[in-house]
């Protein structure tokens, strides 16, 4: 699984952005892969080279990325890269806390807080990068999702039986127009600190929203190439009725 693949525009390249994608084999059961391919695609598509990195556990860590992706997976394959993110967490924070955007999914989601406690007792000590505490319970949570974030309207579906709590002063992804979200009960779903976003939405996320992959890539593209992000005007006719549909399908017109 692990690798390097590079998409190349159609054009010439205005600069390279690395993408690292997080334990693509323990930690992406419910399509959250697709979000890596969404984020490549819409980097190409802008006109830059997209380098995506798959990082398995023990696996030389790219410190140089200007991107990171992670997604879901059950609290077995948790506990399988616990010990790699261990290894790699002092960089990740330090990442985090320079600026480099990262989209967390689920799983990835609950390891970049505080702490999981799993529903046998175990607890699995997270990076602290988003004040978040989750326990897993017998409720399962799962459904179709509408948010209302600063990025506009955000659908996906949700999978889980974590229930997160958000800390003190830390500000959620959005707030849940219809569905779960974090725990079925504040109304918020998933946490965002600087450019660091943590969401329970699958779908996957990405090709359904692509205002939020590219305010992911804007962010990127000024880090690859110390100039600011130079956007194609693209047209996405299929993400937005995707959208829409099931933003009416869920909440009307409120």
């Amino acid at each position: 699984m692990s690798g390097t693949e590079r998409y190349e525009p159609a054009g010439p390249s205005k600069g390279t952005i690395t993408l690292v994608h997080l334990y693509p084999r323990e930690m992406s059961i419910y399509g959250d892969r697709g979000n890596t391919h969404a984020l490549a695609g819409r980097i190409r598509r802008h006109g830059y080279t997209a380098e995506v990195v798959l990082h398995d556990p023990g696996a030389s860590f790219r410190r140089d990325a200007h991107l990171l992706m992670g997604g879901g997976g059950q609290d077995s394959g948790q506990a399988r890269v616990e010990a790699d993110l261990e290894a790699i967490g002092p960089e990740l924070v330090a990442m985090a806390a320079d600026g480099v955007p990262m989209l967390m999914i689920c799983g990835m989601y609950q390891l970049f807080g505080n702490s999981f406690h799993t529903v046998t007792g175990q607890v699995l000590p997270g990076l602290g990068i988003l004040d978040v505490t989750t326990h897993g319970n017998d409720k399962r949570m799962i459904g179709p999702v509408c948010l209302e974030t600063e990025f506009g309207r955000v659908v996906g579906y949700e999978n889980h039986s974590g229930s997160t709590v958000l800390g003190p002063g830390q500000q959620p992804f959005g707030r849940v127009l219809a569905g779960h979200g974090n725990n079925g009960e504040d109304g918020t779903e998933g946490a965002r600190s600087g450019h660091v976003i943590g969401s329970y939405l699958h779908g996957p996320l990405l090709p359904a929203n692509p205002m939020v992959s590219d305010a992911l890539i804007a962010v990127a593209a000024e880090r690859a190439t110390g100039r600011p992000f130079d956007p194609e005007p693209l047209e996405d006719p299929l993400a937005t009725e995707a959208r829409e549909r099931q933003v009416r399908r869920l909440v009307g017109t409120r």
